[in-house]
């Protein structure tokens, strides 16, 4: 007699921005692992995933990710929403990132694991200067960890964790940390923040639409290389309440008038507050984040000054870090005032941050007239 098995599907169904990510797994995708992180739990979950059904759901975030244009940081964000339906965050951690190691390299990315101290450790290959994340070699490859944030200050000295040499074909891909677009979000979700700053005796007003998905998006982001830092765009709805006000409010204006408004604007019209007194640590915020928090600093002011001027005008510029301060500077057909000579072409220091002194375009902060800086990042316009 021929005996049929037919093994029940386990539906799941969730909000991912504009989205929503539909998919089902059968009973073999289900395994079960102690919630104590230990070689043979790993063991024991790739022996078991490896010969269950898979293949549909990789293939649904697959085509997710194609139709809605995620970069690689935002498609591990759905890769975490769909191991949390799966497995549970809070009821077995361990469970839970074996899962994001399945898919993530099922998805094709080079991604390991490594064990210690009872704690399951997630890195992914990433050849980018990342500096604030711990990492480990293999084969003269680079891997960065996804997870250490989770155990805080429980989490150990990189020696402590031994990877795991288990692998899956496909995982044969580096990530990127690089955000050049960020996704849709529902309209819905928008809330207005009123906006304010005076140029020229005349008060400008803005009505911005802020989303605070943003702020989850970049909760665990690392510290990126400054191009990948300053070329974080503004989402649409918030580009759409902002970037055409400014236009018009710049009409009329010539381009060095205009420079000096986005320059007073991204400098007066947000609060000043240090990393260490706002954050409690370093944190760089994306343009999209500066709009959206009451205080900023220097880097956020540089990166938010960098893209409105890039966005507006397209203008060649150079970000210059100080020990203690970052700042942009500015190409103009003619310099005006101060200016940097970098590989035989003239900026003109533009101060996005409030200083002591009220700086026009071409002038420096006294403190930091005799102080050595970097060129960090310099933009050229079409490269």
């Amino acid at each position: 007699m021929l005996m049929c098995i037919f093994t029940k599907a386990q539906r799941y169904s969730f909000d991912f921005y504009d989205g929503t990510f539909n998919f089902e797994v059968d009973s073999t995708f289900l395994i079960h692992v102690p919630n104590e992180a230990t070689d043979l739990g790993v063991a024991k979950f790739y022996r078991e995933i490896s010969v269950s059904d898979g293949d549909q759901l990789v293939e649904n975030l697959k085509t997710y990710r194609k139709e809605h244009e995620l970069n690689d940081w935002i498609y591990y964000q759905l890769i975490r929403k769909t191991a949390q339906q799966i497995s549970p965050k809070a009821e077995n951690y361990f469970r839970y990132t074996l899962y994001k190691w399945f898919l993530l390299s099922k998805c094709g990315y080079d991604a390991k694991i490594a064990v210690g101290n009872k704690q399951i450790i997630f890195y992914v290959r990433n050849e980018e200067d990342i500096s604030d994340i711990p990492f480990f070699m293999i084969d003269g490859h680079k891997y960065t960890c996804l997870n250490y944030h989770d155990y805080g200050k429980l989490f150990q000295q990189a020696d402590t964790y031994k990877p795991i040499n288990l692998a899956f074909a496909e995982a044969k891909n580096s990530f990127t940390y690089q955000v050049t677009r960020l996704p849709d979000f529902k309209p819905e979700s928008y809330e207005e923040k009123d906006l304010s700053f005076s140029y020229k005796q005349n008060t400008y007003h803005f009505k911005l639409k802020i989303n605070e998905d943003v702020e989850a998006i970049f909760k665990n982001y690392p510290g990126v290389n400054f191009e990948s830092y300053f070329n974080i765009p503004l989402s649409r709805e918030t580009y759409s309440s902002l970037i055409p006000v400014l236009k018009q409010n710049l009409k009329g204006m010539d381009q060095k008038k205009g420079v000096d408004y986005l320059m007073r604007f991204t400098r007066y019209a947000f609060l000043y507050e240090n990393d260490d007194e706002n954050f409690g640590k370093e944190k760089r915020l994306s343009p999209e984040q500066t709009l959206i928090n009451k205080y900023s600093d220097c880097d956020d002011r540089a990166a938010l000054f960098f893209y409105l001027v890039k966005e507006i005008y397209d203008l060649p510029m150079v970000a210059l870090l100080y020990p203690t301060h970052l700042t942009m500077a500015v190409q103009f057909d003619k310099p005006v005032g101060d200016f940097v000579t970098y590989k035989g072409r003239k900026y003109s220091f533009c101060e996005p941050t409030p200083q002591p002194q009220d700086l026009k375009i071409g002038q420096v902060a006294t403190k930091l007239k005799n102080m050595r800086f970097e060129v960090v990042y310099a933009y050229e316009p079409g490269n």
